[in-house]
């Protein structure tokens, strides 16, 4: 096995050149001088696990790791990185989604940050075969239980939304999802044979209080450093599991007296999602409802390509991920937005780490490359420069590089 992941690194070089990072900087930097000399004295060290993974994973990635090794070099931050095998990519290599090695080396870093999963060519596996079974392997693994997914309508690409520009313009709002209870994991599940004869297949919505108690005070200490207002989603109407949601929700907001709560029931916040999304600041639900929420969010702001994503525990480190897919379509041929999983850095870096002079340094030269025009072919419209994956990370580094350092 080991064998196997030492030939996966050397597979990985084609698309994610660990060893030529330092020479991309000095490339596309303007100004390698001021980071050589911020680079000489680091003053904190962290080891970053990347999962590349399948289809564009290993591009996008590649463009967050140089993002990352510039931002470091300006903050005083040294990071030390290996790739490791997930998914499709490690099916391949080991036979399994996800490798003892990997997620081992995962435990043991500072944080993770993962590309994407799966494709067409694993479609047909079994399903404790396929890419996807690695990643919930891997979130669990992890102990990583509450998932923030932000759904931001930045102004350069209001007019990349589907909904009206009236309605998108100061769209910013966080769906905090519960990951790893619910019905994805509830139990008994499966397939049986009921008392007509017919095949039936059953699945089983369950949370413990414990469960629904950590996700709450994950959301309401993101909405205190946010806007101060939460929004609790259940089908508490139907669902026993929900009225017991609810019920957890409201005892815990006691310990928040200065979060305003609300609730809705999860139909009705589809609607409203669509209908008046600014009137949301931080939404927290279960997994199934959250998992379906965060996927409508997303594509109020124009693009899935836009948008990262955390996964936190209550110890270990966090997985930090791009919402989007592997999309297998487009892998190797550049046009892959990386932007997602830029941002999805500087989440590892706010959240994971800490460091929100680094991570606030990231999501400004975000914005700073968007307000001079670039765009991949997800978020291109007339009067802007269509790019590709790589160029659109050359001109991520230069506004970067263009930000007076922080004081360190």
């Amino acid at each position: 096995m080991a064998a196997s992941l030492q030939l996966n690194a050397r597979a990985f070089r084609p698309y994610f050149p660990l060893n030529t990072v330092s020479r991309s900087l000095s490339k596309q930097s303007p100004k390698p001088g001021r980071i050589r000399c911020a680079a000489t004295t680091p003053s904190k060290r962290y080891t970053i696990t990347l999962l590349p993974g399948d289809g564009i994973g290993p591009e996008v990635i590649s463009v967050a790791i140089n993002v990352l090794k510039l931002t470091g070099s300006l903050e005083g931050i040294e990071f030390k990185f290996q790739a490791m095998p997930v998914g499709g990519a490690a099916l391949d290599l080991t036979g399994v989604p996800l490798p003892e090695e990997t997620l081992s080396a995962a435990k043991k870093s500072d944080a993770v940050l993962l590309g994407a999963i799966g494709g067409y060519k694993w479609d047909k596996n079994e399903k404790h075969l396929k890419p996807e079974t690695g990643l919930l392997q891997l979130r669990a693994g992890l102990k990583v239980f509450a998932n923030l997914r932000p759904a931001t309508v930045l102004p350069q690409l209001v007019d990349a939304s589907t909904l009206k520009k009236e309605v998108a313009v100061g769209v910013d709002l966080m769906v905090v999802r519960e990951l790893t209870g619910g019905i994805y994991f509830g139990k008994p599940r499966g397939f049986s044979i009921n008392e007509n004869g017919e095949e039936i297949g059953f699945n089983t919505e369950v949370y413990a209080a414990h469960e629904i108690d950590r996700i709450a005070r994950v959301a309401f200490e993101t909405a205190r450093k946010r806007h101060g207002k939460l929004c609790s989603v259940d089908k508490a109407n139907v669902l026993e599991s929900s009225i017991l949601w609810r019920k957890r929700v409201t005892a815990i907001a006691s310990e928040y007296p200065d979060v305003e709560l609300s609730h809705m029931y999860v139909d009705n916040a589809a609607m409203q999602l669509v209908r008046n999304p600014k009137q949301f600041d931080t939404i927290v639900t279960n997994n199934i409802f959250g998992d379906i929420l965060s996927d409508e969010a997303s594509m109020i702001t124009g693009s899935i390509g836009m948008l990262p994503s955390a996964s936190l525990g209550e110890s270990g480190p966090g997985l930090f991920e791009p919402i989007h897919g592997s999309a297998p379509d487009i892998a190797g041929l550049d046009k892959a937005n990386p932007l997602a999983t830029v941002l999805s850095a500087a989440m590892l870096l706010k959240y994971g780490l800490g460091e929100e002079n680094a991570a606030k340094r990231i999501e400004t030269a975000v914005l700073d490359t968007l307000s001079r025009g670039y765009r991949t072919g997800d978020i291109y419209s007339d009067g802007n420069k269509l790019v590709g994956c790589k160029e659109m990370g050359e001109e991520v580094l230069k506004s970067v590089d263009s930000q007076v350092p922080s004081p360190v």
